[in-house]
């Protein structure tokens, strides 16, 4: 991974920091140092990521998603991981979320080393990070020292439909304080991530009921997507979000190559969204025209 990809790797935890929740003070990174003494409670975390990790690689992409579900709505306040009958987890964009288990693990380690102390929404962030590594994302510093919040309502998540456009994915982030940079670099995830076919299956083969596939994206694409969600399929199936031939790998990488496939396949070819594409292509410059 180039040495710019690991800014913006560290740019993003920046980002995610940036929605602040039940915090208490100024985040610091190396907290629990002074907390908790003897035990290190980031490797703690690690380690059980890791061994996870080896298990199911796709459990980065999971854990990646889980930080981001939590952090969009209330703040980093680990209110995804509440339960309730009408919790954060009942909401229809959480109902696939999985990882929980390895949060859950992580808990119960860090207990036996420091008990009582350590936040489980620090513990979704060390998690998360460890996940990015393990992924090739490169190793960045937490800023920890976050409390738990202890309101978790499904009403309140407001998290971006997959299907809206860019213009209101760009205002949907702005409502969070988050400007266009930010929300590209926070999509970049998506290059470890996969997809439900029926959140998109409609542009396969029926947009807009035309009877007909999207024409903005590459010819080639709707047919091969077709083969993983056929059109009389119930829609459950997944595929992955870096649709890339050259290097099939790619999609366990936390890389820059979500964004090159993206811009090649969907961008509409007009000057404002040729200037966006320009850049997504960019390894130097993952940013958008402000």
């Amino acid at each position: 991974m180039s040495s710019t990809a690991l800014v913006a790797v560290g740019i993003f935890d920046l980002i995610l920091a940036s929605f602040t929740g039940q915090c208490y003070g100024e985040l610091e990174v190396g907290f629990y140092k002074r907390k908790c003494l003897a035990a290190d409670v980031e490797k703690t975390v690690a380690d059980v990521v890791k061994a996870m990790f080896f298990k199911d690689p796709m459990i980065a992409a999971a854990l990646l998603r889980v930080q981001f579900h939590d952090c969009f709505v209330n703040g980093c306040d680990t209110s995804i991981l509440l339960d309730g009958s009408s919790s954060e987890k009942t909401a229809p964009p959480n109902l696939s979320i999985r990882g929980y288990d390895v949060f859950a693990a992580a808990k119960a380690a860090v207990e036996t080393v420091c008990p009582g102390v350590v936040s489980c929404s620090d513990i979704i962030v060390m998690a998360t990070r460890e996940a990015v590594y393990l992924s090739g994302g490169g190793r960045y510093n937490v800023q920890t020292e976050r409390r738990d919040g202890f309101v978790s309502r499904a009403s309140n998540v407001d998290l971006p439909a997959p299907s809206i456009s860019v213009t209101q994915s760009v205002a949907a982030f702005a409502r969070k304080g988050l400007n266009a940079t930010d929300m590209v670099y926070l999509v970049g995830g998506r290059t470890i991530e996969v997809a439900h076919c029926f959140l998109f299956q409609d542009r396969l083969s029926n947009f807009q009921n035309t009877g007909k596939p999207d024409l903005s994206m590459d010819s080639s694409l709707p047919k091969k997507l077709r083969l993983i969600c056929p059109p009389n399929s119930a829609g459950r199936n997944t595929a992955i979000l870096d649709q890339n031939d050259r290097n099939l790998l790619s999609s366990f990488i936390l890389d820059n190559s979500f964004y090159s496939v993206t811009a090649a396949n969907t961008w509409p070819s007009t000057r404002k969204q040729n200037k966006i594409h320009r850049y997504l292509l960019q390894d130097d410059l993952m940013v958008t025209e402000q």
